[in-house]
């Protein structure tokens, strides 16, 4: 049998292949970030028959102040858990798992929100440009709390797990990379200061979804750029978060975002993932730039990842995993 059309076995979750639909952005929500009809069908469309076992919701935001664009859909309140709650069930129906994944987007913040924008340190955003206020200690402990009740409601709406955002330069990735955290206090420096928020966010929802509730973190691995976060930062972040309590990472860009400025290459962030892979016990995620089955498989015999995510021909096409399925058989 293909590694692709390998079941995936862990204590909290059992996947029937590797296949992983990952987050992309479709902007199909309500202004205020509650679901449409437009989204269910959208996801309806995309996971038909069953081929994806994983689906990952695109990235919504914990606080209106965290709002990343327009028509991005929202976590941030008990009156979208209706909306959600919807959602899981059309992803279920059709055989999926479904996590949902949440998001501040910092200083990468929507302008019109109306709030301050806020981020590590007074940083212009690497590509919004915003120059942001920097964030005190009380703040920074009301987005845990946040990030902590838009996983409640995640669980509460019948999601099967939840992935914290840290990649593509947005406010955990900001935290994380050494090219917006200056920080001098605990949250800046090595490291280790550089992710507490991190484990502070795994810790409050850890304690708040129970130990058998799955939870992934998307890590902006690599900002491939001068300064920026290495494979050995990215490394001990893997294992520190995988002792935190993360069931699986699922590993992109950094302040680069979600492409490799060094490679167009199918799998075009495994020199980062595959590294990573070697240093935990977790399954481990690899998306960029996969386009075809063989691709997803070769990435696989050579251990890249566990699970592969594709987004874009997946985008372009919503037969692409039943084609990528029927290939193997």
């Amino acid at each position: 049998m293909s590694h692709l059309l390998t079941p995936l076995v862990t204590k909290k979750l059992t996947l029937s292949n590797r296949l992983v639909m990952p987050p992309m952005a479709t902007a199909k929500s309500k202004g205020d970030g509650k679901v449409t009809k437009e989204l269910l069908d959208y996801y309806d469309e995309k996971t038909k028959g069953g081929y994806i076992p994983l689906v990952i919701i695109e990235h919504s935001f914990i606080t209106e102040q965290g709002k990343a664009s327009e028509n991005q859909l929202s976590v941030a309140d008990d009156s979208v858990i209706e909306g959600i709650t919807e959602l899981a069930k059309v992803l279920h129906k059709n055989g999926s798992k479904v996590a949902m994944q949440l998001n501040h987007a910092g200083s990468g913040s929507y302008e019109s929100t109306g709030f301050d924008i806020v981020a590590p340190s007074v940083i212009a955003h690497p590509v919004k440009h915003n120059v942001p206020i920097e964030l005190t200690r009380d703040q920074i402990k009301k987005i845990v709390e946040e990030f902590k009740t838009a996983a409640i409601r995640t669980k509460k709406a019948g999601f099967d797990a939840v992935e914290i955002h840290s990649a593509h330069a947005y406010l955990l990735n900001q935290f994380y990379s050494p090219i917006t955290n200056k920080r001098t206090d605990e949250y800046g420096g090595d490291i280790k200061g550089r992710i507490r928020i991190h484990l502070e966010v795994i810790k409050a929802i850890r304690e708040a979804v129970g130990e058998d509730f799955p939870i992934l973190l998307r890590l902006g691995a690599g900002d491939y750029t001068e300064g920026g976060s290495t494979v050995e930062d990215s490394i001990i972040a893997a294992k520190e978060f995988e002792k935190a309590g993360v069931d699986i990472l699922d590993i992109s860009g950094g302040i680069c975002r979600y492409t490799n400025p060094n490679s167009t290459e199918p799998g075009y962030f495994s020199d980062t993932c595959k590294p990573i892979k070697e240093a935990v016990n977790i399954p481990v995620i690899l998306t960029g730039g996969i386009t075809t089955a063989e691709q997803a498989e070769k990435l696989l015999d050579k251990g890249a990842a566990d699970l592969i995510g594709v987004g874009r021909a997946i985008l372009k096409n919503s037969l692409w995993a039943k084609e990528a399925v029927e290939y193997f058989k």
